[in-house]
């Protein structure tokens, strides 16, 4: 029996994976050349700095990282450098690249700690995880680093307006937080795992004590000790939500669940010797978001820089030099 030289449909699918294999490779390097050093061309500072603000101001922000660091790499000695290297974060976190921003951040942070702007490469480490900050059914990983992160500016710089932002972002990081511990603890809670929901619970309550879900933490509580058949601990959790927060729709749930086993708890434990949690001092939920936007935005963009050849002359540079929303 001769050879058969018609291809089948399988021989051709089997030749064209080489092709497809080298389209591939020639794609991948494609999108790698995207991401490599411009080509070396010398120039001076004023002519990258400012070729960096103009592609900024455009929103080609990708181009404007590239020339921001093509500052660092031919004029290294150059205080612009320094300068260069904030400008080139904030273009990477405007382009939402944020782990390219915070890898430049971690840079600046640790070669200039004493730097003028210090305190804008905390926030701005700190915004770059906040933006990144997931839904409740997914890890919560990114939302720990934003919250030790904006932690870190509270603690350094508590009188700056990036202190004072930050502390609001750690209230909602914080309400987030405890809205993953509530997801997973009404996923125990439905499956009848009530000690792990316990834990879950506990958690907001302790650790996430001034957020909105501790009333209905208390309540789920409640419920888990009651299918537990732990009536004393379900009345002291009920006790302790009407306490703190009798007006709320959780503890009318949680009187009238109390109100079923009343005649199984233990009658010799006063309510008004509990030891109830603090009320909720936190702020108020109702007026965080108060704060323009205009506001925030306005934190988020680099502070103006200063003349680098003489800080106390007054002197203006001998190029302009401006960041967006400057408008001097």
């Amino acid at each position: 029996m001769g050879l058969r030289l018609t291809p089948t449909p399988f021989s051709l699918r089997r030749l064209a994976m080489p092709l497809f294999a080298i389209v591939a490779v020639i794609g991948l390097a494609g999108c790698n050349n995207k991401d490599k050093e411009l080509p070396y061309k010398e120039q001076s500072i004023y002519e990258i700095y400012s070729q960096a603000v103009v592609y900024l101001e455009e929103g080609r922000d990708q181009e404007a990282a590239k020339y921001f660091d093509e500052v660092e790499r031919q004029h290294p000695y150059s205080v612009w450098a320094t300068t260069a290297k904030l400008m080139s974060a904030y273009a990477h976190y405007h382009a939402n690249e944020y782990d390219e921003a915070v890898t430049r951040l971690d840079r600046f942070i640790a070669v200039h700690p004493g730097n003028r702007d210090i305190a804008y490469a905390y926030y701005l480490k700190g915004l770059a995880y906040y933006e990144q900050i997931a839904d409740v059914r997914r890890d919560q990983e990114e939302t720990r680093k934003a919250l030790d992160a904006l932690q870190d500016v509270v603690t350094r710089f508590p009188n700056t307006p990036y202190g004072r932002d930050a502390r609001l972002k750690i209230d909602l990081t914080r309400d987030h937080l405890a809205a993953k511990e509530m997801d997973i603890g009404r996923y125990y809670l439905n499956t009848r795992h009530y000690l792990s929901a316990v834990n879950r619970f506990k958690t907001v309550v302790e650790t996430y004590s001034s957020t909105s879900h501790v009333p209905e933490a208390l309540h789920r509580l409640t419920e888990a000790y009651t299918a537990l058949g732990l009536y004393d601990e379900a009345r002291k959790s009920a006790a302790v939500l009407g306490y703190n927060f009798p007006s709320s729709e959780w503890y009318k749930d949680s009187y009238s669940l109390e109100q079923g086993v009343e005649h199984r708890l233990a009658s010799s434990t006063p309510k008004d010797t509990l030891a109830p949690i603090a009320p909720n001092s936190g702020p108020n939920f109702a007026t965080r978001g108060s704060k323009s936007g205009e506001e925030i935005n306005k934190l988020s963009k680099p502070p103006v820089p200063v003349d680098p050849l003489n800080n106390n002359s007054g002197v203006e540079p001998d190029f302009p030099v401006k960041v967006p929303g400057d408008n001097k």
